[in-house]
């Protein structure tokens, strides 16, 4: 009997657990936002190190991720998709570049706030990026000599 107490019991707190876990991971994932967020729109020439679920980040803030990663077949840009955070306004003036979180770090989307009074629209295109730079193409840059002039 005490067998069968202590098996329940163990059951009941893996079984609370496993719940607990859902939650978290619905949370992070920003599956309870529900209409919390809008989305924006990117075209990037080098998305390197970038993909689906990276984050989108103002001043170091994460305020978004990205949502959709697509080649654009007749530009050979990479189309994105941006999900922001409601409670945050953008500039309609911003640039959004891609950022590395230092030389063995990731890859993150950064906006750099514009001045504009005006904001984009949820579904917008912003249309002032950068892609990404490559340290390695940088490295042999410099070592080759070519960037001494």
């Amino acid at each position: 009997m005490a067998t069968q107490r202590t098996e329940t019991i163990v059951g009941g707190v893996v079984l609370a657990a496993a719940i607990g876990f859902g939650v978290y991971a619905a949370q992070v994932a920003g599956l309870g936002n529900g209409g919390m967020h809008y989305s924006l729109n990117a075209s990037f020439r080098s998305l390197e190190g970038v993909g689906v679920g990276t984050d989108v980040r103002l001043a170091g803030v994460t305020i978004g991720s990205v949502r959709g990663v697509t080649l654009n077949p007749e530009t050979y840009r990479a189309d994105t998709v941006l999900v922001i955070a409601q409670a945050t306004r953008i500039p309609d003036d911003s640039a959004v570049i891609v950022a590395s979180e230092g030389l063995l770090g990731g890859n993150y989307i950064e906006v750099m706030p514009g001045g504009s009074p005006e904001f984009f629209d949820a579904g917008a295109t912003v249309t002032d990026t950068q892609g990404a730079v490559s340290l390695i193409s940088l490295l042999l840059k410099f070592v080759g000599g070519q960037g001494a002039d």
